[in-house]
């Protein structure tokens, strides 16, 4: 990115901080909850790359519409994909100890703790959209469908028990390691571009272009997850490398080496930018999506 994109990408993070604070306060009347409001926001807070609420926040600009009716969806999405996070790192699913560079919920507070503070985050997340000022009610309707279709079990989570049952399988094809991620990765990336076109008014057609671009974006990031898994550092990474191996995961690189996968995503991001030129002033979300094929962790 250009010194104008960086300052732009760090005005977004920093407004979803600031939104992400104000919409899981603390208060009098939940002084009881105060444990599972510690591990929430713990996990929330732990910075991360944000680029699903930045992807909500700059398709609802480039569709017309204003910061102001995307905070709310974009917190929405982060607080699921937060939760998702937690839910991982948990012993029964990925049995990871660090996240972002510090420990995981579960081992910060206790496995059940973190299992409350995912599921709090889960539902939180639908209040956070109904009790927007900023959006009207088909707005609200269509953004928590939206929300629901694509991260439960026809999205993040489906994807999610067919990693968890490829793990048990030696015939994983590039056809169901493709449906896996569409579900665990994608879902959420599709999810966020739509989300801002809803809050933005825009039309099917645009919504539907942008889908196709989280389409090709949500795989990318996946085979680049995949390769960093072998390439990255766990001090680079903030989270530990060669655990699909150690899972006898089949991904993108052991299906097709990493010369391979490193192309397959370059032609994923190559579409995902042309599909990005049919939209007037997309030139920081093209500077973003190539970014994400390059990045180091």
């Amino acid at each position: 990115m250009n010194t104008v994109h960086t300052e732009q990408m760090k005005a977004d993070i920093a407004l979803v901080e600031e939104t992400l604070k104000e919409l899981l306060p603390y208060g009098e009347d939940v002084q009881r909850q105060a444990r599972v409001i510690d591990a929430m926001r713990y996990s929330l807070e732990a910075g991360g790359k944000r680029i699903r609420p930045v992807l909500v926040m700059e398709f609802c600009r480039l569709c017309g519409g204003s910061v102001q009716t995307a905070m709310a969806p974009a917190a929405a999405l982060e607080m699921i994909h937060t939760f998702s996070l937690i839910h991982d790192d948990l012993p029964a699913m990925d049995d990871d100890d660090y996240r972002r560079g510090r420990k995981s919920c579960h081992k910060e507070f206790d496995e059940a703790t973190a299992i409350l503070a995912g599921d709090a985050l889960s539902i939180h997340a639908f209040s956070v959209i109904a009790e927007d000022a900023a959006l009207d009610a088909e707005q609200k309707v269509r953004l928590m469908q939206v929300l629901g279709e694509t991260s439960g079990y026809k999205g993040m989570i489906g994807g999610q028990i067919i990693d968890m049952e490829n793990e048990q399988r030696d015939d994983v094809d590039l056809d169901n390691l493709r449906a896996m991620c569409a579900g665990k990765t994608g879902a959420l990336i599709r999810c966020a571009c739509r989300m801002g076109c809803i809050a933005a008014s825009a039309s099917e057609e645009t919504i539907a272009l942008a889908d196709r671009y989280g389409a090709c974006v949500g795989l990318a990031f996946q085979i680049v997850d995949d390769i960093l898994d072998v390439t990255s550092t766990t001090e680079v990474l903030g989270k530990p490398v060669g655990s699909d191996e150690a899972s006898h995961k089949t991904t993108f690189v052991t299906l097709m080496g990493i010369e391979e996968a490193q192309k397959l995503a370059k032609a994923l991001t190559d579409e995902a930018i042309g599909i990005l030129a049919q939209f007037d002033g997309s030139e920081f979300l093209t500077a973003l999506t190539q970014d994400l094929l390059v990045r180091v962790k």
